[in-house]
């Protein structure tokens, strides 16, 4: 399926960032090659035990995430429409030696169910995915098509308020962008990057899309799962804001925890 003018420009984006992401500290691929887990506790304990279950991962960047899946005895495919991020993520499986337990698979996430016609017993995403997706509703049915009745999906995200924001100040905290989903995406035209402050990038021009907790919700049970639970958290795990404190490594807070940073929901199909 073709991209429109606008995931087009965010998947060059996205495939120039996958060399600078996986030389930056942020991501820290030396370590995760030692063995060290990319996963939170958090994410851990919401999901349970994923040994010996299969578990599709969208979005999955260069798979750092998917292969900690592994890693914790999951059988796991990722998906993501940047060609040099599976590239990338294909090296890593065989570099941890979980190729025979992980695959990538190169597709737009609306047309993943042409690419992969398979059913799992766990689907996941995670922080930075909805974002980039202007239709919320149908990235809900895709989850839903994906999962086995009975099978658990997972989300951890970044809170659609905090999105709001004006990412330049947090003394006062001044809301800039829309809350609402719209027709037209935000442009974004700059080289800044949360993985690299001296990131020096050629596309620079990106579109994301807005959308409400609600709207996020909602899609999920209209596309047929029943959510068991919906969490807010006055943390996340970059520093989206001026004048927030690293409170433990990897733990992102403004001070006093005025407002939700992130989400995490649980639901079965």
């Amino acid at each position: 399926m073709p991209l429109d003018e606008y995931r087009a420009a965010n998947r060059n984006r996205w495939d120039e960032a996958v060399a600078v992401h996986a030389a930056s500290e942020f991501y820290g691929v030396d370590r995760f090659l030692a063995g060290e887990s990319t996963l939170l506790d958090l994410d851990r304990e919401s999901v349970g035990s994923v040994a010996g279950k299969t578990l599709l991962h969208l979005q999955c960047h260069f798979g750092m995430d998917t292969l900690s899946w592994a890693r914790e005895g999951a059988v796991v495919t990722g998906i993501d429409f940047s060609p040099a991020a599976v590239e990338r993520a294909r090296e890593l499986a065989a570099q941890t030696g979980l190729a025979e337990r992980a695959r990538f698979i190169e597709s737009e996430l609306y047309d993943s169910p042409n690419a992969l016609a398979e059913q799992f017993d766990i689907v996941y995403v995670n922080i930075g995915a909805l974002t980039w997706l202007p239709d919320i509703p149908g990235w809900a049915r895709v989850v839903a098509g994906f999962l086995r009745a009975g099978g658990l999906f997972y989300i951890h995200e970044i809170h659609p308020f905090a999105q709001t924001l004006d990412f330049e100040r947090s003394d006062p905290l001044i809301v800039r962008y829309p809350y609402f989903d719209r027709a037209e995406p935000l442009r974004f035209d700059g080289a800044e990057d949360y993985a690299s402050k001296e990131a020096a990038f050629e596309h620079t021009e990106t579109y994301e899309w807005s959308h409400s907790l609600g709207e996020i919700v909602t899609s999920l049970i209209d596309a047929g799962l029943s959510i068991e639970w919906l969490r807010e958290h006055d943390w996340t795990v970059y520093q989206p804001l001026p004048g927030m404190i690293e409170a433990e490594p990897g733990v992102w807070r403004l001070p006093g925890d005025l407002i939700p940073l992130a989400f995490s929901l649980r639901a079965r199909k």
